[in-house]
């Protein structure tokens, strides 16, 4: 497995991967799917000095297969909180529970500390086990938790917040 900067030419990998979490599990509060041109648009605008955006590949018979992303986003517009941003990553199917996340994220959390963040939070519609256990197992910790701020697929989604204080 390999981890690199995402470019605009991963969009559509990048939109398959965020898109199947969006139309068939409750990790993305998006209900309809994004469009390539949106994330290559998001994909350009983030930077390797700002907020990094990854992917991981993974060699196969035709090639390298992209079978993860992970981003990183401004927190809050506010200038107070520029020591601090916020992560998500998403996994083809396939992939999970094979370390491409945590690999994803510790290349990243290298990145954001390098840049030189104070704070890295994560948000995670609940319940999602294997979410939680990732966050955590980079040292992250719940701070916040929120009964019932969304809905999707007819229910009340309950979304938590982690976050890890980066060594300065």
């Amino acid at each position: 497995m390999r981890i690199r900067l995402a470019t605009i030419e991963d969009a559509g990998a990048v939109a398959a991967i965020y898109n199947h979490a969006i139309l068939h599990t409750i990790a993305s509060f998006w209900t309809e799917p994004r469009p390539d041109e949106e994330l290559a648009e998001q994909i350009g605008e983030s930077g390797e000095s700002t907020y990094p955006w990854l992917v991981a590949e993974q060699e196969g018979p035709e090639g390298p297969r992209v079978i993860g992303t992970a981003w990183s986003k401004r927190w809050n517009p506010r200038t107070a909180y520029n020591i601090t941003c916020e992560v998500s990553v998403y996994i083809t199917p396939d992939a999970q529970g094979m370390g491409v996340g945590k690999a994803l994220y510790t290349d990243l959390f290298s990145r954001l500390k390098t840049i030189g963040y104070k704070h890295i939070i994560g948000g995670i519609s609940l319940p999602n086990e294997a979410s939680a256990r990732l966050h955590e197992s980079m040292g992250m910790k719940r701070v916040a938790f929120f009964p019932g701020i969304g809905e999707k697929y007819g229910r009340a989604i309950d979304v938590g917040y982690w976050q890890v204080t980066l060594n300065t």
